[in-house]
């Protein structure tokens, strides 16, 4: 296991759209790992295989219920609406309001190839929608209501698992 680079905007890689992954095998069991220690040290709540420059519709999700690990995720079913803030490893600092469903079911492929659903709500279903959307090219920049001020954008802190105010 390693972490990996973290691309940034600007990147080509960002802009893509990810291939799906056709083996389960040890390369892709390494990625995974990869994405989950290069997501954790970051730290963020989830990653993409092509915000580490791999083309490829893998990526990890955690928000604080364990780590899920996501191959070639679809999504099945979307409800109700949420609108709040959001960032990405990809654009550091800097964050958007952003309008995403309150509720989603995925449907996914586990890292040994046997398909599963999941079912996300509030946080989950922001991460899993935005995860997704880094898999065909599209970031929160796209689609944001509108920007945070830079003042007025909040971090979260390991320690505390609380938002703060100002830069990290």
């Amino acid at each position: 296991m390693g972490t990996r680079k973290i691309v940034q905007l600007g990147d080509s890689a960002l802009r893509k759209t990810a291939r799906p992954q056709k083996t389960f095998d040890k390369r892709l069991w390494n990625l995974l790992d990869d994405l989950s220690e290069t997501m954790y040290r970051a730290p963020g709540l989830g990653l993409s295989a092509t915000q580490v420059g791999v083309l490829r519709r893998v990526a990890v999700v955690d928000v604080g219920e364990g780590l899920t690990e996501l191959i070639n995720p679809e999504l099945v079913e979307a409800r109700g609406e949420q609108c709040g803030r959001e960032g990405c490893l990809s654009l550091e600092g800097r964050q958007g309001i952003v309008r995403r469903p309150e509720w989603v079911r995925v449907r996914a492929y586990d890292r040994k190839g046997k398909v599963f659903e999941l079912e996300g709500e509030d946080l989950m279903a922001r991460c899993l929608c935005h995860e997704m959307d880094h898999l065909d090219g599209r970031l929160f920049i796209d689609i944001m209501d509108s920007e945070v001020p830079e003042d007025e954008i909040e971090y979260m802190t390991e320690a505390e698992d609380e938002p703060t105010g100002g830069r990290r």
